[in-house]
């Protein structure tokens, strides 16, 4: 008797949450207690539609990039330009990794005005450069500043392509609206 009420309470309990799951759980779905009958209970939960869209939306963001691939990254450009050996690169990658990551976390700091965010990371680039700059010998530490200066080139440039092309489509998009004038 024993096993046969074991059997019943799973499968019971299966059917239960398979209902649950399928109806949208507790507070979702068909009437949900709160005697609002068929939908979405009176905002309480979400429905297919809203899912659909919450999916979507979760997809559309971008993957946070971990800071060892970004310090990798970097110190892969830098090698040949600045000449580095391997111990020199790993010292350099584990520095710019702490600096990625520090960074990271002064820009999710919400208790931060901007203002204060923008001195926090000058502060923590002089700080990671002197810390580059310590593994450098005098030759290679001209050959980095040259290639930081390049680093901070490219980037102004590809925020200036960015910006144009921001404005471009904003023009574009009040061309392609029409008018709304009623003629008599």
């Amino acid at each position: 008797m024993k096993p046969f009420q074991t059997l019943f309470i799973l499968v019971f309990g299966l059917f239960t949450f398979t209902v649950s799951a399928q109806y949208g759980g507790y507070n979702n779905g068909y009437g949900n207690g709160y005697g609002n009958g068929y939908g979405r209970g009176g905002g309480m939960g979400m429905d297919r539609s809203m899912m659909a869209g919450q999916q979507q939306g979760s997809q559309s963001k971008p993957k946070e990039t971990p800071p060892e691939e970004t310090a990798a990254y970097i110190v892969e450009q830098m090698k040949p330009q600045v000449n580095l050996d391997e111990l020199q690169a790993i010292a350099i990658a584990n520095v710019l990794a702490d600096s990625v990551r520090e960074q990271g976390i002064l820009l999710k700091n919400e208790s931060s005005s901007q203002d204060q965010k923008i001195e926090q990371i000058k502060a923590l680039r002089e700080s990671t450069d002197k810390k580059i700059t310590a593994f450098l010998n005098p030759d290679q530490v001209e050959k980095y500043k040259t290639f930081m200066d390049t680093l901070k080139e490219v980037k102004k440039t590809k925020s200036k392509k960015k910006k144009e092309k921001d404005s471009k489509e904003d023009s574009k998009e009040v061309k392609e609206t029409p008018d709304t004038k009623i003629s008599e």
